[in-house]
């Protein structure tokens, strides 16, 4: 099977790279930038591509490749190096990097200069998404330039007779346009890379890796009711079958209704015999009082959890000793903005996962199968191992739950309040047909009174934002521009029947900058 790698210079985008190159049919694996020369050449890449990164390259300490990875590579691996790879080739090949004084962040107008080779069948125009202050000012030395913006005369340029090209922008972003046919054509057209992976063939592997690392053991399963945690157990169930056991734990922070609903899929429809509910709220309640940062809510949930599926594996242990792994729900964009990916340790930190803030002293063995998917995968892969419909459709819900919908410090009337309201915005938007177009939809609870008049009464209540966005795999997302006799529909029911809440307002932030949640 035929393989792409991506070299990870600590880049938020460097996963989204790899999930590209694998919606073109062919498998990728991301590897640290300073992995050994070795292991590369003994994977036999079609080619490599050079991800972006925090750094400058005049930078102390910046990372680097060394010369035997060009020698290797020259004429011999076809290379492209996006953002900090770009500068990487121009500084190696004897161009010249500096800080430019014009930034350029977003969407930005890219001149193509040449139409043939990695920019064959594109526009003269296209709209490229841009996020740099560095740029390749002097073009090296056999190379010559593929395209130009405003500001950055060189924002693409190749050297075709080694098959070496860089990038100032990034194809691998959605708002670039064409950027996916831009990756295709240096994959499959310069590279030669055949399309010959499959979801299909992951499943058979997945599941007789954990076959073969779990044995007889049994495992514990931390189940959500969302999309990721739902697909791991019926592939565990595929795997080990009736050795796990999917704990369902009511951490106070779920739904409306969640309770109900993911207890009757779980025994009900998906009938798995060992399915255990907990309910947990007041110990999580009272565990998060008095908590405002996000950051440390994530860790207290992660923590509590933990303890709750530890305590019940204990239990589990009188009926069953051979109780020694967790698994979890953990994908891709988890540990992109976890700093939790292969370039962790040069990565820029957006947000901590539950998923991944766990103790020192956890006596249980973690497993994670979905680690390497992203959620549109993770959907394809719930489609072959027959989950309901409503399910995989299921929009995500942070691993922290509502905890992070609701801003500032936490108490169960704020989160029935949010609840409350959220519930109206998933109802307005199933009934508007929207729920299976739209990435997410959900109420965030703000701190923050405003006055309000309702009847011949002045009120004084809280505000509730709206965040409805359309997105393919999270790492990028825009937000949906609904009409406004929907949002004006919500917000009408939110104010009228929700105790509480006097004013709605709709988030109109992209991500980036923005992230989906608010916390």
């Amino acid at each position: 099977m035929d393989l792409i790698i991506v070299l990870d210079f600590g880049g938020q985008y460097t996963h989204l790279i790899a999930r590209r190159i694998r919606e073109l049919g062919i498998y990728s694996e991301i590897l640290p930038y300073n992995a050994p020369l070795e292991k590369i050449a003994n994977l036999n890449p079609k080619g490599i591509i050079l991800s972006g990164g925090p750094s400058s390259v005049y930078e102390k300490d910046a990372p680097y490749l060394k010369q035997e990875f060009y020698e290797y590579a020259k004429g011999n691996i076809p290379l492209l190096g996006l953002c900090y790879g770009h500068h990487l080739i121009g500084q190696y090949f004897k161009g010249k990097v500096v800080a430019h004084k014009e930034k350029e962040f977003g969407k930005t107008e890219f001149i193509v200069k040449r139409h043939d080779y990695i920019f064959k069948n594109t526009n003269p125009k296209e709209i490229v998404w841009m996020s740099h202050g560095d740029q390749v000012e002097r073009l090296p030395p056999d190379f010559e330039i593929f395209g130009s913006t405003a500001t950055c005369p060189i924002a693409a340029m190749g050297n075709i007779n080694q098959k070496i090209y860089g990038f100032q922008f990034h194809p691998e972003v959605y708002h670039t346009i064409h950027g996916k046919e831009i990756l295709r054509n240096f994959i499959i057209d310069i590279c030669q890379a055949q399309q010959n992976w499959k979801i299909d063939d992951w499943i058979e592997g997945a599941i007789k890796d954990i076959q073969k690392e779990v044995g007889e053991k049994q495992i514990i399963l931390g189940l959500s009711g969302g999309v990721d945690s739902s697909v791991v157990a019926l592939l565990l169930k595929k795997a080990i079958g009736n050795n796990v056991h999917p704990i369902f734990v009511n951490n106070g922070v779920l739904r409306k209704n969640e309770v109900e609903q993911v207890c009757d899929w779980f025994q009900n429809q998906l009938k798995f015999e060992n399915f255990h509910y907990v309910d947990a709220e007041t110990e999580f309640l009272e565990a998060l009082k008095g908590i405002e940062d996000p950051e440390e809510k994530r860790k207290i949930i992660g923590h509590q959890f933990i303890k709750v599926f530890e305590k019940t594996a204990l239990k589990l242990e009188e009926i069953h000793p051979n109780i020694e792994y967790l698994a979890q729900g953990t994908i891709y964009p988890d540990r992109v903005e976890s700093q939790a990916g292969q370039g962790g340790k040069i990565s820029s930190k957006i947000k901590s996962h539950h998923n991944l803030t766990l103790p020192d002293d956890m006596k249980l063995k973690i497993l994670e199968p979905l680690k390497d998917l992203y959620k549109d995968e993770v959907r394809k892969l719930g489609f072959l191992l027959g989950l309901p419909q409503e399910l995989i459709g299921r929009h995500p819900f942070p691993g922290p739950g509502l905890a992070v919908r609701c801003i500032g410090d936490i108490t169960k009337e704020k989160l029935d309040t949010l609840r409350d309201a959220d519930a109206i915005v998933i109802e307005e938007i199933k009934k508007a047909g929207l729920y299976d177009q739209i990435w997410q939809a959900f109420a965030v609870f703000l701190p923050v009174k405003s006055v309000g008049v309702m009847g011949d009464y002045r009120t004084y209540e809280y505000l509730c934002a709206l965040r409805i966005v359309e997105s393919i795999d999270a790492m990028t997302a825009n937000f949906a521009k609904l009409d406004w006799s929907i949002l004006e529909q919500i917000s009408s029911r939110i104010i009228n029947e929700v105790i509480g809440i006097n004013r709605v307002v709709y988030d109109i932030s992209n991500k980036p900058p923005a992230t989906i949640e608010f916390e």
